[in-house]
């Protein structure tokens, strides 16, 4: 279709005038790759909503996403370090920030829906607990069900956030569940946050770890570099390309055999020398004790959480409860909670 051809039939459709969000629809009809889920054909919502004027569905889970406490509530959650004093170390929102736009930049070259992309990339992790994966572990150790952190942010998405949760789109929903876990996304687009997020990870962790002086860009193995190259931006760029290159006009989401084993190589090597080094494992330790003592309070005595709190979980059960208060606890305000209840005051006579 010419172009101009293409400008009125965006403008009027079946002799109406199309809303901007209708024109949107359309455009992805004609720019978006087969394999892209497009805005008009989502699997919907669980509560039916009228639709906008002006923005897709994906659009509006994207948006009340960012609109949301627990999406704030990331600045002051740990990525890696703990409560560094650095102002340039990662914390989990620079985390899905940066995951948001590995995932943006590869969704678009493969011409599927950007927006939707985001939307998960930006709600992946909204269920994480204080302190990171050392708080996740530690809470996971205290539910007799366990805890997994996706299956929390959807829960966040589902329940907490709001009365009756943010009603998503499912497949937003289900990208959030599966970016992370053995069950894989149902769209190509939640697929590309399993490797964005590995991808964001790993190399911003090197560059805390770097900064922090746990290690040095010379110990990364040279077998890695050789492949992914040899500076920050240089990893990033191959590892993107190679996904690209590897799923162009593809029905999946895969990264070239080489790369995606020097990746990996370069993920065990960050666990054995930084994830669980013994200082790391050292300030684990700390973290633990504060949430197991935190978990344990709250359970003994359920009253000191409010009613306010308690409504917002939705549940009789009181251990569901006090997970629930407890992983979406920033930092800050964990230390805080422990060092109201636990660390003597000087007396005041």
């Amino acid at each position: 279709m010419k172009k101009k051809h293409k400008e009125e039939y965006f403008l009027i459709k079946s002799g109406e005038k199309m809303t901007i969000r209708e024109r949107i629809e359309e455009k992805e009809k004609f720019y978006l790759s087969p394999y892209a889920v497009f805005s008009s054909k989502t699997a919907g919502r669980a509560r039916s909503e009228e639709p906008s004027e002006i923005r897709t569905e994906f659009q509006r889970d994207r948006d009340r996403i960012i609109h949301s406490k627990s999406f704030r509530r990331l600045k002051h959650k740990t990525q890696v370090f703990l409560s560094p004093a650095g102002d340039h170390y990662r914390t989990r929102l620079t985390h899905t920030l940066e995951v948001s736009q590995i995932a943006r930049t590869i969704s678009r070259a493969l011409g599927l829906n950007e927006d939707l992309t985001e939307a998960i990339s930006l709600g992946h992790d909204l269920g994480h607990t204080p302190f990171g994966h050392a708080g996740e572990r530690t809470i996971d150790h205290l539910c007799p069900e366990g805890f997994r952190h996706n299956e929390q942010s959807l829960r966040v998405v589902n329940v907490l956030e709001r009365k009756g949760g943010l009603n998503l789109t499912a497949e937003v929903r289900d990208g959030i569940l599966c970016h992370t876990g053995d069950k894989m996304p149902q769209t190509l687009e939640g697929k590309i946050i399993r490797f964005a997020d590995k991808i964001a990870y790993i190399n911003h962790d090197i560059d805390d770890a770097v900064r922090g002086g746990v290690i040095t860009e010379e110990d990364i193995p040279k077998e890695f570099s050789k492949v992914l190259g040899r500076n920050h931006s240089a990893r990033i760029d191959s590892m993107i390309k190679s996904i690209i290159r590897a799923s162009d006009n593809k029905p999946d989401i895969a990264m070239e055999p080489e790369v995606f084993e020097a990746m990996m190589g370069l993920r065990k090597f960050m666990f054995e020398n930084v994830y669980l080094n013994d200082y790391a494992k050292a300030e684990e330790k700390k973290s633990f004790n504060v949430i197991k003592s935190l978990f344990e309070l709250f359970l003994e005595k359920p009253e000191l959480i409010s009613d306010k709190v308690r409504a917002i979980s939705c549940s009789e059960d009181n251990m569901i409860v006090v997970r629930d208060h407890v992983a979406s606890m920033t930092d800050r305000y964990a230390l805080s909670l422990y060092d109201r209840y636990f660390v003597p005051k000087s007396w005041r006579g």
